[in-house]
């Protein structure tokens, strides 16, 4: 299979671009991982995130947003001292805040995927055949305005980067390059 050039010859790379990375993702809770694992990335590499993956599952109550929403000091503790995830208080205290109001997004637009899929760009100016390695946009006006949005509603580590690798990710927008066999355009 000919791949984006980021995921090398990493079997844990390769399989996350194969099976998720910009697939179109509407199920709530793996969006919610997603939107979380994407938070706890910020300053870290991507692979070091994938590697703790099962981690982070285990830890976060199987994504349950409810749950995590729920979660009072001694789980923040517990995460705090679980060397299996990413142990930065200020992430912890950021996904269990998001959870809570990601409950709030549910009831407000029925579900997370009504509320990110708002966020989808009407039209992208991309060059036939995709971009090519290099010229992929950093930053998108939709992940800006999503960033802003979320912030606004009180939502922790979801400045623009944050929110265009989350879309990436979950298929709000397919950037495969150009000679990926993922590619679309």
């Amino acid at each position: 299979m000919n791949r984006c050039w980021w995921c090398k010859d990493d079997p844990i790379y390769m399989a996350y671009h194969d099976d998720v990375w910009g697939k179109p993702e509407h199920d709530d809770r793996k969006l919610f991982k997603m939107l979380v694992l994407e938070l706890f990335q910020s300053g870290l590499s991507w692979i070091t995130i994938l590697r703790k993956e099962e981690n982070f599952t285990r830890a976060f109550a199987h994504w349950d947003i409810e749950a995590i929403a729920a979660f009072e000091e001694d789980d923040r503790a517990r995460l705090l001292a679980d060397a299996g995830i990413v142990r930065n208080r200020l992430k912890i205290d950021a996904a269990i805040r998001n959870a809570r109001l990601c409950s709030s997004l549910v009831q407000e637009f029925g579900s997370l995927d009504t509320y990110f899929r708002q966020f989808t760009p009407v039209a992208r100016d991309v060059p036939k055949g995709g971009f090519e390695k290099g010229t992929l946009p950093l930053m998108i006006d939709e992940a800006k305005a999503m960033s802003k949005d979320l912030k606004k509603r009180g939502f922790g580590f979801t400045g623009p980067m944050v929110c265009m690798s989350f879309m990436q990710a979950v298929g709000i927008i397919n950037d495969h390059v150009k000679g990926c066999d993922l590619c679309i355009y």
